[in-house]
């Protein structure tokens, strides 16, 4: 549920309006924060912190209670689709109420680290988690990961017949069978890698092709539903949303399983959820420890041991013991910052009615 039609209708407006959000300053540093540990400054005790969060609300709850436990620090959270979040940052400029910025993709952090509304971190923070994950200028961190994956009805596909490149699903044979939704933040980076791998032309003849051959759904829960009741045969989504669903109906109301592409193909994409520290934010020392929890050995095992079925991205922490090894994985060759802030993939979307 992170729909991304607002941002198209920002893009012409921002530059005017970023002029005077940057103005924003910062009050403290980097080095004020708490160390990737689990021990904050008795000095943070009895303040409070607005989350701005584009995760999934269960996720971020669980995070949430764990740091405020442990630091004394309190939490107030808004929770919404992360690129409206992210257009309302740069609408409300140096006077944003929000301290830190959580979001399921990086494309909307790398859009406000562009226009430099985002503060740098603590090196410790950044240092808790391998750099390919994190902002090579330093101003946010990844969390978690996710990787998408073909989901397939058991009763109506053979694992036979699944193809083994994202590619093959314009092809005219799987018209009527495949389920997809567009205004997903998720759905974006896909086209980015295509465009990447392949070229330009390459990925709006996918795109149009796969829309063609698809059933059009709100988010990507509705699509692994519709895929597990046989309404869709296949459906693009992460790997996580299968997760949850199975613990949703058990296993005598699983219908369903997950395929995974070839190695390096483009549909085989590593996601990074990510968090950054709002450069407006008067909280600096507060907001700073809490993104350092996130990535701290104890956020991370939140992650892990919790129903989101994410991978943490802490080394040493390992992830959910039903979920493909991360090791094992072998995502397409697109780095984060390739992913960029997407705004090429979203206009192709526009393009193409898909939004």
């Amino acid at each position: 549920m992170r729909n991304i039609k607002l941002l198209i209708a920002a893009v012409a407006t921002l530059g005017a309006i970023l002029l005077l959000a940057a103005c924003g300053g910062s009050n403290g540093s980097p080095t004020d924060a708490v160390s990737s540990g689990t021990s904050a400054p008795a000095s943070l005790a009895g303040q409070t912190i607005t989350l701005y969060n584009g995760q999934h609300e269960q996720t971020t709850a669980l995070l949430v209670s764990a740091f405020e436990k442990h630091s004394g620090v309190k939490v107030k959270v808004r929770s919404n689709d992360e690129v409206e979040l992210g257009n309302q940052i740069v609408q409300e400029g140096s006077n944003s109420p929000a301290d830190v910025f959580y979001t399921e993709n990086t494309p909307v952090l790398e859009h406000l680290r562009e226009e430099s509304l985002l503060a740098q971190l603590a090196p410790s923070t950044l240092a808790a988690i391998p750099a390919r994950f994190n902002s090579a200028q330093g101003d946010w961190v990844g969390v978690s990961a996710r990787v998408s994956v073909l989901v397939y009805n058991t009763s109506k596909v053979s694992p036979a017949s699944l193809p083994s490149s994202i590619m093959e699903l314009s092809q005219p044979q799987w018209k009527g069978k495949l389920g997809i939704a567009p205004s997903e933040t998720d759905f974006q980076p896909l086209i980015t890698a295509i465009t990447k791998l392949k070229g330009a032309a390459a990925a709006e003849k996918w795109l149009a092709g796969v829309q063609a051959n698809s059933k059009i759904y709100p988010d990507n829960e509705t699509v692994v539903t519709q895929v597990n009741n046989g309404e869709s045969e296949v459906g693009l989504i992460n790997h996580y949303y299968w997760y949850r669903l199975r613990d949703e109906v058990g296993q005598g109301g699983l219908h369903s399983a997950l395929h995974y592409y070839a190695a390096g193909d483009p549909g085989d994409l590593l996601n990074v959820s990510g968090a950054a520290v709002l450069k407006s934010s008067s909280h600096q020392a507060a907001a700073q420890a809490f993104v350092a929890f996130l990535v701290s050995k104890e956020g991370q095992e939140v992650i892990a041991y919790s129903h989101s079925y994410e991978y943490p991205l802490r080394p040493g922490v390992s992830p959910a013991s039903s979920l493909r090894p991360f090791n094992q994985l072998q995502p397409a060759s697109i780095s984060l910052a390739e992913l960029g802030d997407g705004s090429a993939s979203l206009e192709l979307e526009q393009k193409l009615g898909l939004l």
